[in-house]
């Protein structure tokens, strides 16, 4: 029961905050009144508000960052959520360093104020007699054991807060109002404190203006799999938007700078197509399933490979978008998403392993290479651009079901959720035998919960659910999400973390996933291949991202500056470029893509800015025509910033 800490943190808050008096109050409340009233303008406005009064209770400015899960759990209580670590743990993965106020907004729309009636309903599970009240031994019992635990300190200041009365019980009844009160007392003091400091409210809005920020998460710069996130300076100035640009505008003078036009014809202009060896139905093959992920922070997350050649010899790899349509005349959403493979020869360190090649040539969605490889182990990275795999921002009218009361009153999978969790089975089967294996589960937890099962907890699920060969089967998977339905007695919040963590909407819809399987012939020796690790934005794949673009590209030299040079890749399916600073210095490069035509960059925006550290490659952009069909054109200005 995370809702203890809560208290004791609000309790806190609320001690601490100050009041800054009637006219803010009256403020605070005539706009409150207002926002029932008027459009759903005016709702966002409002909630933004309560953001960043929630935001600056924690933080000095809304500019700085979130650097901590911790922090995030407390700034989320300090807005009335109540997060568990399963939730938490969604926003703040392995990889994340930093989120934005932005971010914390997105989040905090996706999650609800904790209800009275939800806190009451847990407490009596715990009341086994239902008489209203909890034995102090009893509830450190539950508070130290199980779920989220709690330290014997800090349920000792629980039962201090709570038992006003000291006669060892706890009033459950009253403790739900103290929560909910003390959570609707922290945001209104941050509220008042917010609108009595004038210099603090510049500071966040930027000027007088209060609508809602431009710049939220689903309009931010999303990051290319190879670029890292810290470097980006978005300097696109927004319509509307009253603060000072960060942009240099035409009129200043710029050190230097270099210009790429490059027109594309449409895909089916003759061009060299990828071409299948024609005795392969004569070669030893292996296959894998994987999927794209995107992340909270617009990366893109997917499982990494090792393949085991034993001889040398002539090989042919190939990777593309997994369709998942039983019907015959629809394909899958994602079909359009382009996919690569990097193949880098194991070394030590991955950062360092060498790149031997990757894949270049395209028939429709398959993307391959064919070449002799010597025997040895390489490792397989799999690679999107993010140009069409981006996060959509759609209004769900109606949020799908995943379970209810069947005349019996016990709790039934829907059809619905039974087709998706039957999807992603069959995206987490990766060697499609129909079974889950230990392995192949662990990348799914992962990936949804960010831990792993071990060999006692793999025990019991065998025991409970349908399994075969030592292994869990699609209904025995089906079983144990309907278990975790009923742990939650039909409260679905976790099994949407678990969806949403696999690329679905609230539409049951996978519109942030893209699934693929790898496959890899060769002449002369039975391959082996295995998923070792589900990674984003790896060293190991950014640096072969560059090396290739490096390799391949055409470089220009940075006009008034020879240690600064671009380097741009061109295939069939793509453009990417590189910017390489070979100086001592930290460089600033400002990119215009304005004059591009029927293009998309996988940075999101046309114009923005990317800073390079000192003897540095950085992938600048991947960009894609829009329309394939249509001719498209790429031109880029980059230029060096004072």
């Amino acid at each position: 029961m995370h809702f203890f800490k809560c208290v004791l943190n609000r309790q806190t808050d609320v001690k601490m905050a100050g009041y800054s008096g009637s006219g803010a109050s009256i403020q605070r409340q005539q706009l409150e009144t207002s926002s029932s009233q008027k459009s759903q303008v005016a709702q966002e406005e409002l909630f933004y508000r309560k953001c960043r009064a929630a935001y600056l209770a924690v933080f000095r400015s809304s500019l700085e960052n979130i650097t901590s899960k911790e922090q995030l759990c407390l700034v989320l209580q300090q807005a009335g959520r109540n997060p568990s670590q399963k939730r938490l743990s969604r926003y703040w993965t392995l990889r994340t360093s930093k989120l934005s106020f932005d971010d914390f907004c997105e989040i905090l729309k996706k999650e609800k104020p904790t209800e009275k009636t939800e806190l009451i309903k847990a407490f009596q599970k715990i009341d086994l007699n239902g008489d209203g009240y909890i034995t102090h031994n009893e509830l450190y019992k539950v508070l130290t054991k199980k779920g989220e635990k709690m330290t014997p300190e800090e349920v000792k200041d629980v039962i201090a807060l709570a038992d006003t009365n000291q006669d060892g019980k706890l009033d459950y009844h009253e403790f739900c109002k103290l929560f909910t009160s003390t959570a609707d007392q922290c945001q209104k003091a941050a509220l008042e404190k917010l609108e009595a400091d004038t210099r603090m409210r510049r500071q966040q809005f930027g000027s007088e203006s209060e609508s809602a920020p431009k710049n939220s998460l689903t309009q931010a710069v999303i990051p290319s799999a190879g670029t890292s996130q810290k470097t980006d300076l978005e300097t696109t100035p927004r319509k509307a938007d009253s603060r000072p640009s960060s942009r240099p505008s035409s009129a200043r003078s710029r050190r230097a700078s270099v210009s790429s036009t490059i027109t594309m014809g449409a895909s089916n202009a003759k061009s060299v197509k990828l071409a299948e060896p024609k005795s392969i139905q004569d070669w030893h093959h292996t296959s894998l399933k994987g999927c794209f992920f995107l992340e909270e922070d617009g990366g893109i997350m997917s499982l990494q490979y090792r393949l085991h050649i034993l001889q040398t010899s002539t090989v042919y790899l190939t990777i593309k978008p997994l369709n998942l349509s039983q019907a015959e005349d629809k394909t899958s959403s994602w079909m359009s998403v382009d996919t690569a493979l990097y193949i880098v020869r194991e070394n030590e360190r991955p950062e360092d392993s060498d790149l031997v090649c990757f894949t270049e040539l395209r028939d429709k969605e398959k993307f391959g290479w064919k070449g002799e490889l010597s025997s040895g182990v390489y490792y397989l990275i799999p690679f999107t651009t993010g140009c069409r795999l981006k996060r959509k921002r759609k209004i769900i009218n109606k949020q799908a079901q995943l379970v209810y009361r069947g005349d019996n009153g016990e709790l039934v999978l829907t059809k619905e959720f039974r087709s998706a969790l039957s999807d992603i089975f069959e995206v987490i089967d990766l060697d499609g035998n129909g079974l889950l294996s230990l392995e192949e589960y662990n990348f799914f937890e992962q990936r949804t919960s960010g831990e792993k099962c071990d060999e006692e907890a793999w025990a019991v699920c065998k025991e409970n659910f349908d399994t075969k060969k030592n292994e869990l089967t699609r209904q025995g998977f089906m079983e144990l999400n309907l278990m975790e339905a009923n742990d939650r007695e039909g409260d679905p919040r976790d099994l949407w973390v678990t969806l949403e963590s696999m690329g679905y909407n609230r539409a049951l819809e996978m519109v942030e996933a893209c699934p693929f399987v790898v496959d890899v012939y060769c002449e002369v020796c039975k391959p082996k291949m295995k998923a070792v690790s589900l990674e984003s934005g790896s060293k190991a794949l950014s640096t072969a991202v560059y090396k290739s673009v490096i390799n391949k590209g055409e470089a220009k030299v940075m006009k008034g500056n020879d240690n600064v040079i671009i380097y741009t890749y061109k295939s069939d399916a793509r453009i990417t470029a590189v910017i390489a600073n070979k100086s001592n210095n930290k460089v600033t490069v400002h990119v215009n893509n304005e004059q591009s035509k029927n293009c998309v960059s996988s940075r999101g925006i046309t114009v923005f800015a990317v800073e390079v550290p000192p003897r540095t490659n950085m992938v600048c952009q991947h960009v894609m025509p829009v329309n394939e069909r249509q001719e498209w054109t790429y031109n880029c200005v980059e230029s060096l910033m004072p």
